[in-house]
């Protein structure tokens, strides 16, 4: 098997004549944490949304495992493996923290339909929520309502609910977003811990996290790679500090 499990060549996506990704190359490599980072409207989000298959690309290719998924909807390609999670917290409130999980992996094994029996039945499910509650540090909320979870602890859900969908490339979307200083160090460690033995690719805006986590990074500007590398090349990359410019480009060799 190849070591390069996700890869887009010459990814362009335009709106009404705006190119906002334009020709974009680039190898997720298996096992890594890969981030997308670039300073506001370089084209990262929608880069992610193409990959995502949220967006269609005007023209280029999206190959996983080797295989064209270039046309494929989100629904086809979870089942291939690749789940997102999204940048706002994409939990049942409602629900405890262990039916979110229960539920998500209800969804791998394509029993949604379990949701309307009783609950008992599904209780052979609950021994693997529990294992996934325990590697998030959330086994003892297992009861809790989800509304009642702290904003930090709700992302540290999701990401149990997303792996209980046995990803094989998980996508994180901004996933410290809006969170305050502690919980940015938690949710860090969280997808540190994660990602041993997994692949994630992440849209990521603090440039401390992704100097803790990433093995590669690959800065978009003005919708094109702008540079490729781990964290010590592209925060010399001239061409990057001049991307970011000012307090970001301080911020981007302060990380450390």
């Amino acid at each position: 098997m190849s070591d390069i499990i996700l890869e887009a060549k010459n990814l362009t996506k335009e709106f009404k004549g705006f190119v906002a990704v334009n020709n974009v190359n680039l190898k997720v490599k298996r096992g890594n944490i890969h981030v997308l980072i670039g300073p506001n409207g370089a084209g990262k989000t929608t880069c992610f949304n193409l990959l995502t298959k949220f967006l269609k690309p005007t023209s280029g290719q999206i190959l996983f495992n080797g295989q064209d998924i270039t046309h494929d909807e989100p629904a086809y390609i979870a089942r291939k493996g690749i789940v997102r999670s999204f940048q706002i917290s994409a939990v049942f409130p409602h629900m405890t923290v262990l039916q979110n999980v229960r539920l998500g992996m209800q969804r791998k094994l394509g029993n949604s339909f379990h949701f309307w029996r009783n609950e008992k039945s599904l209780d052979q499910l609950d021994e693997r929520c529990m294992q996934l509650l325990s590697e998030v540090k959330l086994e003892q909320f297992a009861k809790e309502y989800a509304v009642n979870l702290p904003y930090g602890r709700k992302r540290a859900l999701e990401i149990a609910a997303t792996l209980a969908m046995e990803p094989e490339l998980m996508l994180l979307d901004e996933p410290t977003q809006g969170m305050g200083h502690e919980d940015v160090g938690h949710v860090t460690d969280l997808i540190k811990q994660v990602s041993a033995g997994r692949t994630i690719m992440m849209v990521e805006h603090n440039m401390k996290v992704v100097s803790t986590i990433a093995d590669t990074i690959t800065v978009l500007s003005h919708g094109e790679v702008l540079a490729e590398g781990n964290y010590a090349q592209v925060s010399q990359n001239p061409q990057v500090m001049e991307a970011y410019m000012g307090t970001n480009a301080t911020e981007l060799q302060g990380a450390h």
